[in-house]
């Protein structure tokens, strides 16, 4: 079993192991910023360290930049069918916020997280595609993301109206204009209800998450302008009443600094793996409508059969000279369903694998997220509690005399 080692941002890892054990050590860091205007992109360091036979030495450094992780997710989407692709963050569309520092580390930090939990699956860490990204020259890496293929790989408009054809294929199911091709598989049921209502549930706590963060700042930001009208004040007033608004306003720019701090801490640490997560369900959506793709397939290829059945039939009764070439066609297309069928099979089993997986990391890194906000939180009121305890004293002194 491959060991992995926790990165300096936080994504889940286990501790690096010992040389005499096979380890795989990911981490994304350096995001630096390259050329100007529309073809301006952040670059990052991956850093490699593994003892593992098939990587070329103990330690690889590569600069890859975000449209190589892209290359990376495509084709693993591509191969392994049935199993969980990790998420990567969307790439941001408005120029002002692309290259913001808050940005580039929420994205780094989300990058890093994306391979790690590819270097620490038992199945994708064993990935030709991944050592290549790993390892591989830019040269190379460039020259491979010219021959994507994928769903991934579509424009935006291309994925809408892939949603909007399966949209329009529900409204005709429940209108009994066509009859649906689907599982009937309770278990496949239940998992397919959990995820849309998972999405849902994580979607609204990231929402909420998302207030609270903008909460945060801005009462820090109005805490840091009163302040500062209470540091003015005071300089009006003379003796106790204006030492008393000073140290008012010193608390107040002191608490301001405090909350914006916490802020973003709550994005960082809360915000973000809820949001990374609502990304996961939705990558697992994108798992569902391949295994859906896949029983359609092995169900029309079984409907086409059963018709090439009734022609041989047909053929060898009137002793026709296509029969020949009719079983000919029947045997590839027989040979072609088994391979449907196993391939789906494979699909099944390995979701109900994966979804296991899911659930206990799930369970691992949103219940250490909510940890995170408890404690930073506490953490908070108890700072803000201090800090105006401290102040009662003198301010009682004042409102006395």
């Amino acid at each position: 079993m491959i060991n992995t080692q926790r990165s300096t941002s936080g994504s889940s890892q286990s501790p690096r192991s010992p040389s005499s054990q096979p380890y795989l050590s990911v981490s994304v860091t350096d995001p630096v910023k390259l050329g100007n205007g529309v073809q301006a992109f952040i670059s990052y360091r991956v850093i490699t360290k593994t003892n593992l036979p098939e990587y070329q030495g103990p330690e690889k450094i590569v600069i890859r930049r975000y449209s190589d992780f892209v290359w990376l997710r495509d084709r693993l989407f591509e191969k392994y069918k049935g199993v969980f692709i990790p998420p990567i963050p969307e790439k941001s569309a408005v120029e002002k916020f692309r290259f913001s520092a808050e940005f580039i580390e929420m994205r780094r930090q989300a990058l890093d997280v994306f391979v790690n939990r590819i270097a620490s699956h038992h199945e994708l860490r064993q990935s030709e595609d991944l050592r290549t990204f790993l390892q591989a020259d830019e040269e190379t890496m460039e020259r491979l993301r010219f021959h994507e293929t994928g769903i991934f790989k579509k424009k935006p408009a291309d994925l809408m109206q892939i949603f909007k054809d399966v949209q329009s294929k529900v409204s005709d199911v429940v209108l009994g204009k066509e009859k649906p091709v689907e599982e009937s598989n309770p278990e496949y049921e239940k998992m397919k209800h959990y995820i849309f209502e998972l999405e849902n549930h994580l979607a609204e706590a990231q929402k909420h998450a998302y207030r609270l963060v903008k909460r945060h700042r801005e009462l820090g930001q109005s805490l840091s302008d009163f302040g500062k009208a209470a540091k003015l004040l005071g300089d009006c007033e003379g003796d106790a009443l204006g030492k008393a608004f000073s140290e008012l306003g010193v608390k107040s720019e002191a608490l301001s600094v405090k909350l914006q701090k916490e802020a973003h801490q709550l994005l960082m640490n809360f915000e973000e793996p809820l949001k990374d997560y609502v990304r996961a369900v939705q990558s697992i959506k994108a798992t569902i409508a391949e295994r859906a793709n896949a029983f359609r397939h092995q169900c029309e290829l079984a409907e086409t059969i059963k018709l090439k059945e009734i022609n041989l039939d047909k053929l060898m009764l009137t002793r026709s000279d296509k029969v020949g070439e009719a079983e000919i066609e029947y045997k590839e297309l027989k040979a072609e369903s088994e391979e449907a069928t196993q391939k789906f099979e494979l699909i099944v089993n390995l979701m109900n694998e994966e979804i296991v997986r899911f659930q206990e990391q799930k369970t691992l890194d949103v219940g250490l997220a909510f940890h995170k906000f408890a404690k930073g939180q506490a953490r908070l009121a108890n700072s803000i509690a201090d800090a105006w305890r401290s102040l009662l004293p003198k301010l009682e002194a004042c409102s006395s005399e």
